[in-house]
């Protein structure tokens, strides 16, 4: 049976039960109860502290909203479906309670303003949630540097060898995107945190409300100064998919680099069997699917992001029912972020680093092509005619399928005079690694800093 609506009273036909159906919202923005029961206690306290409801109704509201919570938590209560919404549950289940007090509660406000608000204390829980799954991932990051800080890689440009670097280097570097993801959140959340409630359908109220009161008590840093603004907005709903878009874009970016590590034509890395697949018909396959996995669940993340920049583009002020469309997509993306962290910090935790395999790479490409040129520079040729010497020198390695660091002295000599027996010792790659003692470079003692300011960005 479908249940009588709020907004009855101006209308002589029942809802189209399809019409009914396609208006309804309960049956995702259920997931908002407990930030819709906490607004709806702050409200009825406001109210009663005004002298606008008595304070016993008050408290027989307050008392039957905090049982309406309880049971819902227990699975004593379920949803009811016919309701419109999570706010018209709410209240229903509570006039049914306690009667006469319950219809009382929606007193100066609309649900134009109360959804406003459950969904900014819903993403305020959610995307704090979201930060500390980021710093679990950083720190696993991080940790993997130390014990990697030393073991020497090939870098890549254009995914072609490019310079000796350290493993620990590059994924750090991975530390240093993710940590900005926690500081793109942090802003959302200081831009986000002020209270829409009692901005009521767009214009305010008549009554002698206190707005910062109900936004102190709901944990907010202030309220919402236009009426308007506060029911029609939800920039910070996109500005937090946005942020979430930028955290899939470093963990897919991730991902590639793991399942290419992975592979049997780098073998970098080998995955825990506890993160990994096999294939139905191939015995030899392990398949690195968790990370093909969040690099897939990417683009819908990107896509939540654009449905709902879409979907504001357009709407004249204030709210209208196109944005209950909202929702949908940001929980999606809410949930898959927390489903992708949840899985890459212990994927990453229990990565095997295979490093024999890594400087054996690092030893062919002539990554260390770049320190010869600069040896040269350092005996007093300009840079760019060392770059052509060098690029002379690589040019007949490859004809002699040699590579610099065993091609012969006089290989050198008829290049240059200014080649010494000093030569071998300062293309080596440990060499060529330890003296990038720039800042941010990828000396062990640079990657040693770079640890020691992530984590204390963590501790912060």
């Amino acid at each position: 049976m479908t249940m009588e609506k709020m907004w009855a009273g101006r209308f002589a036909k029942a809802l189209d039960s399809k019409a009914d159906d396609f208006n309804s919202s309960i049956r995702f923005d259920c997931k908002m109860y407990k930030q819709d029961i906490k607004g709806s206690i702050a409200h009825a306290q406001m109210l009663a502290a005004r002298g606008i409801i008595s304070v016993e109704d008050k408290d027989v509201i307050v008392d039957g909203l905090c049982g309406i919570l309880e049971d819902l938590d227990s699975g004593a209560l379920e949803f009811d479906m016919s309701c419109e919404d999570i706010h018209m549950f709410v209240e229903s289940e509570l006039t049914k309670r306690v009667g006469d007090a319950g219809k009382r509660l929606h007193t100066a406000r609309s649900r134009n303003d109360q959804v406003a608000v459950d969904v900014r204390m819903y993403l305020r829980d959610e995307a704090n949630k979201i930060k500390e799954l980021l710093k679990t991932l950083v720190a696993d990051i991080t940790d993997q540097a130390e014990k990697n800080k030393a073991v020497i890689v090939p870098g890549y440009t254009h995914l072609q060898r490019a310079q000796p670097i350290t493993f620990g280097h590059h994924l750090m570097a991975y530390s240093m995107m993710l940590l900005r993801d926690i500081g793109r959140i942090d802003d959302a959340l200081a831009r986000m945190n002020y209270s829409p409630l009692g901005s009521c359908a767009l214009a305010g109220t008549t009554y002698d409300t206190d707005r910062r009161m109900e936004a102190q008590d709901l944990g907010f840093d202030g309220i919402t100064l236009n009426s308007i603004d506060g029911v029609s907005d939800r920039d910070f709903c996109i500005e937090f998919m946005s942020a979430f878009a930028t955290v899939m874009m470093h963990l897919s970016r991730f991902s590639e680099e793991i399942i290419l590590w992975s592979s049997w034509e780098f073998k970098f890395v080998e995955l825990d069997d506890s993160f990994t697949t096999g294939s139905s018909i191939m015995p030899q396959k392990k398949n690195s699917d968790m990370a093909e996995l969040v690099r897939g669940k990417t683009g819908r993340v990107y896509g939540n992001l654009m449905a709902i920049l879409t979907l504001m583009k357009g709407l004249p002020l204030a709210y209208n029912k196109d944005m209950q469309e909202d929702k949908e997509a940001l929980f999606d993306s809410i949930e898959t972020v927390k489903m992708c962290l949840d899985i890459f910090a212990p994927m990453i935790r229990t990565m095997r680093v295979k490093a024999e395999n890594m400087y054996k790479a690092a030893q062919e490409g002539f990554i260390n092509a770049t320190d010869l040129a600069d040896y040269l520079v350092r005996k007093g040729m300009p840079f760019r005619s060392a770059y052509k010497i060098v690029g002379q020198i690589v040019a007949e390695c490859i004809e002699k399928k040699c590579v610099l660091d065993n091609l012969p002295m006089e290989a050198y000599l008829a290049r240059s005079e200014l080649f010494e027996d000093d030569l071998y010792d300062e293309i080596s790659l440990e060499t060529c690694v330890s003296k990038r003692i720039s800042e941010g470079g990828t000396s062990v003692s640079s990657v040693e800093a770079q640890i020691s300011y992530v984590r204390g960005e963590l501790e912060k």
